[in-house]
């Protein structure tokens, strides 16, 4: 954490000075708004904290409750997400009050008395190490607070509008604020008025019955619901040995999946309730908490449950179903951008087995946001708009088509497998993508080719960026690449030295030299009255041990001024790690290469050193205008 760059900070380093329009932030929601986020869940949290740091950006957050969400549906945290937790700052605090996830057991039919469950097999969790980061279970409300606290510190300082209920909208051919949002007041004095608010753009994060995705007329297909299962969060004494281990259980009663929850003693259980038939209209959702906890003390046999205390139960049934569109652009030929999105569950619906739910609408919400600043504050055209719609649909129908095996297999009686353990394979070899990881992106407007990619084969394009140890070399600290990385909106470039020294001749003696001072060079898009590293972190790994690398002759663009001081930021600058080699472990060619990374950890180009030509022509897509252009501008 890095602080005291605008003068000496005694207090909580993680609240940033209020800029922009943070600065006597109005309490009352005004008339007109840059973004207005309708629902507080996953999505709508984390485009709220993301927007929040771009202070000229007037981003208001509308829900329904009177007040915070005290016990959320979700709790599974992918290690992707806990990636992303990382880069909003709360990483760590939230993995210490979490449930961790190691392994997985598997319960079946005991073949000597099947009336009788055993266990039959164990599964690593991350068997391949895919992450640093664990996989942890804790309650979705305290993901949504801890959000909630990021946004609230960052410079626009963003708070949720509580006790506003969406109920139209419609959209202009033209005007500033062309959306006109209708709300009306859930609690309160004003309890029941209606009022209009003007936005520029809106993003629909109002959940599976979305009244957003109903006004731009979107639509979801897919499987009906024909599966019901009775969930509950429970404290319990049983003398079920693996009660806090993450386990299936298969048996000839049905089956359950356990999952333990934070605190210790807390678990949920997703019970089988059986098929439901095309003329049940719903009564399966009566099946009361007696019930479900009845049919767990079937399947268990010979465990037994004695629930003492149930802090929230549900029915709910399975169904698959994704939306035609994540945006309100219904004819993508007619040019125009779009102005109203829809991200999370309004988009998305599957079951809860394999929890993917809040994870991925986390990354929906976040491949918004940044657009979304960056085309408010001028930096980038509203083409890159297009390009959420066209990513996360893609992402969204994988989960759906895993989603469907993984759930049919949960369902599915041990004597109906083709193999007895294809669950627990099942689990195993698809381990990367309920991850998070499998998520790769194709060229676009923000994602290049892959000519120059055998320069960098652990950083495939794309693909999230996958940090690796490295010493900063300021101090001698070792310390993960991407952690560095906040979520600040900045695109990061990643230089990877070849094998000459700091202040030696070399590719990037040259390439340091053109990204500080040619007109074309990306870093010409900052704002001259911003810091230099505003809008680019530009990094640099060299080969040689952090011992040998001298930072007196380490090139200025890598050693940027920051604050009103114009203080050193030492921490642009690193060595590659004797013990833990970046370069070995990611595939990086030794004659060097830039790595560029998206805002939201998305590895986005791979270039030889010497590809300025390239690295220019890249960014000049991503920016507005050209940046010879924007350089002239501002002589």
């Amino acid at each position: 954490m890095q602080f005291h760059h605008h003068g000496y900070v005694s207090g909580d380093p993680r609240v940033e000075p209020a800029a922009g329009v943070g600065v006597n932030r109005p309490d009352e929601l005004p008339d007109e708004v840059d973004v207005l986020i309708v629902g507080s869940g996953p999505a709508g949290m984390i485009a709220a904290a993301q927007l929040a740091q771009f202070p000229d950006v007037v981003t208001r957050l509308v829900e329904r409750r009177p007040g915070r969400l005290e016990i959320g549906q979700a709790d599974g945290i992918q290690a992707r997400s806990v990636e992303t937790f990382q880069a909003f700052g709360f990483a760590e605090r939230i993995t210490a009050e979490a449930y961790r996830i190691t392994e997985m057991a598997f319960w079946k039919p005991d073949p000597a008395d099947p009336a009788r469950i055993h266990r039959a097999a164990r599964a690593v969790d991350d068997p391949t190490g895919i992450s640093e980061f664990p996989h942890l279970l804790v309650n979705q409300a305290r993901v949504l607070d801890y959000f909630a606290e990021y946004a609230v510190n960052s410079p626009a300082r963003v708070r949720p509008d509580y006790g506003y209920e969406f109920t139209g909208l419609q959209v202009a051919e033209h005007g500033d604020h062309p959306v006109a949002v209708t709300l009306r007041r859930t609690a309160g004095p004003d309890e029941g008025r209606e009022r209009v608010v003007h936005a520029k753009y809106v993003l629909g994060a109002d959940g599976a019955r979305s009244r957003v995705r109903a006004a731009i007329g979107c639509h979801m297909a897919g499987d009906q619901a024909n599966h019901a299962w009775g969930v509950m969060d429970v404290l319990a004494v049983t003398d079920f040995p693996d009660i806090r281990t993450k386990c299936s259980i298969q048996s000839e009663a049905g089956n359950i999946l356990l999952i333990p929850r934070e605190g210790g003693y807390l678990f949920r259980m997703y019970v089988d309730l059986g098929e439901v038939g095309a003329d049940d209209h719903g009564a399966v959702r009566q099946t009361t908490i007696e019930q479900i906890i009845a049919r767990a003390n079937e399947i268990m046999h010979p465990y037994t449950l004695d629930v003492r205390n149930v802090a929230w139960h549900s029915v709910y049934e399975v169904g698959h179903r994704l939306t035609d569109r994540f945006d309100d652009v219904t004819d993508v030929s007619g040019g125009r951008t779009p102005r109203v999105f829809i991200a999370g569950d309004a988009c998305h619906t599957h079951s809860a087995k394999a929890g993917q739910g809040m994870n991925v609408s986390m990354q929906d919400g976040w491949n918004l946001a940044w657009k979304l600043g960056h085309v408010l504050e001028g930096r980038s055209p509203e083409s890159l708009l297009a390009t959420y719609s066209a990513e996360r649909q893609v992402v969204a129908q994988n989960l759906i088509d895993f989603d469907r095996t993984w759930s049919t297999l949960m369902a599915t009686k041990p004597e109906d497998l083709a193999d007895p353990a294809e669950l627990e394979e099942f689990y195993v070899r698809t381990a990367e993508f309920p991850a998070g990881f499998m998520t790769q992106y194709t060229r676009s407007l923000i994602v290049g080719d892959a000519a120059h990619q055998a320069r960098a084969t652990g950083f495939p394009i794309g693909k999230r960026f996958k940090s690796a140890e490295v010493t900063r070399v300021c101090d001698g600290n070792p310390v993960h690449l991407g952690h560095h990385a906040k979520a600040d909106g900045r695109w990061r470039v990643y230089v990877f030295a070849d094998a000459a020294r700091a202040g030696e001749a070399s590719a990037v003696a040259d390439l340091a030299d053109w990204l500080a001072s040619a007109p074309d060079s990306p870093l010409a898009a900052t704002p001259e009255e911003l810091d230099a590293d505003a809008w680019f972190d530009v990094k640099i790994v060299y080969q040689q041990p952090h011992t040998e690398v001298d930072l007196g002759a380490v090139p200025a663009v890598f050693l940027p001024r920051s604050g009103p001081f114009e203080l050193i930021d030492y921490e642009h600058v690193y060595a590659a790690d004797p013990e833990h080699d970046i370069f070995a472990a990611r595939g990086l060619d030794r004659g060097g290469a830039v790595v560029v990374v998206r805002p939201d950890q998305y590895v986005a180009n791979v270039l030889p050193l010497t590809a300025t030509d390239e690295l220019a022509a890249f960014f000049d897509g991503v920016h507005r205008g050209s940046a010879a252009e924007r350089a002239a501008d501002r002589v």
